[in-house]
């Protein structure tokens, strides 16, 4: 199967049970893979909470997941996955992710991708602008997540922060104790003004027109791919995670 054309779409977590498991089985895979058997945003029960909203990444005539990530908004029927990873040793998080969740936060968390679109930015780059371009229909204000060392700096293209605040100037070791996490965070997900301003004007555009085909130019290997963004998310009601308003 070629990777020079993908589709990313985005759906409510409850609305597609069938995809969820597609997903859940791909990320399964790449986790077993990497040696890590247990992570709090590889927990399932996200398929059951109405706060959880999925990226999926898949082949052109949808048959096949190549990868994706999941918003998690604060305010469902689970903590975030960042304070359950984070939250036994600095307990700082949970009054973060509390102030924020006022005007509405999420988490950018669980982002994967095959082995046959590796080098792409299918996890690392591709899902965290669509996780952002979201955003605005689920009405957060900001995201949290946590990084893989060498995904910091796409992480910071979309305007997110290292969070020093917490943990060891915003690093610790999960999922295992030789791997290295950053906490960062967005804090202006509906205006990215801290965002490159290529990075700005492409989430924009995304934003106006969440149905269009794009040739996009992968950030790691430079490599021309065709995306079709299918990104519009049924059901959402105005507020809905924007805990300060409830």
């Amino acid at each position: 199967m070629s990777v020079s054309s993908i589709r990313i779409r985005a759906f409510r977590a409850t609305d597609d049970p069938a995809s969820c498991d597609k997903f859940i089985e791909g990320h399964a895979h790449v986790l077993e893979v990497a040696g890590v058997k247990k992570v709090t945003s590889a927990n399932h029960d996200w398929k059951y909470n109405p706060a959880s909203f999925v990226i999926i990444v898949e082949s052109e005539d949808g048959a096949r997941v190549l990868g994706g990530a999941r918003l998690q908004c604060a305010g469902g029927n689970q903590p975030l996955p960042i304070e359950e990873a984070t939250g036994d040793f600095d307990a700082r998080i949970f009054d973060v992710v509390k102030q924020y969740s006022l005007n509405g936060t999420a988490e950018l968390c669980g982002l994967w991708n095959s082995r046959e679109v590796a080098g792409l930015g299918i996890g690392a780059f591709f899902s965290t602008r669509v996780g952002v371009v979201i955003a605005e229909q689920v009405g957060v204000e900001s995201i949290f997540a946590l990084c893989a060392p060498y995904t910091v700096k796409f992480a910071e293209k979309v305007g997110c922060r290292v969070l020093k605040s917490i943990g060891n100037n915003g690093t610790f070791y999960y999922p295992k104790l030789d791997l290295l996490a950053t906490i960062v965070l967005l804090e202006d997900a509906l205006t990215i003004t801290q965002a490159e301003h290529s990075e700005q004007e492409r989430i924009f555009n995304i934003r106006k027109n969440l149905k269009q085909v794009y040739t996009e130019v992968s950030p790691i290997r430079n490599i021309e791919v065709s995306i079709h963004y299918d990104l519009e998310i049924k059901n959402i009601k105005p507020d809905e995670f924007k805990l300060g308003k409830q």
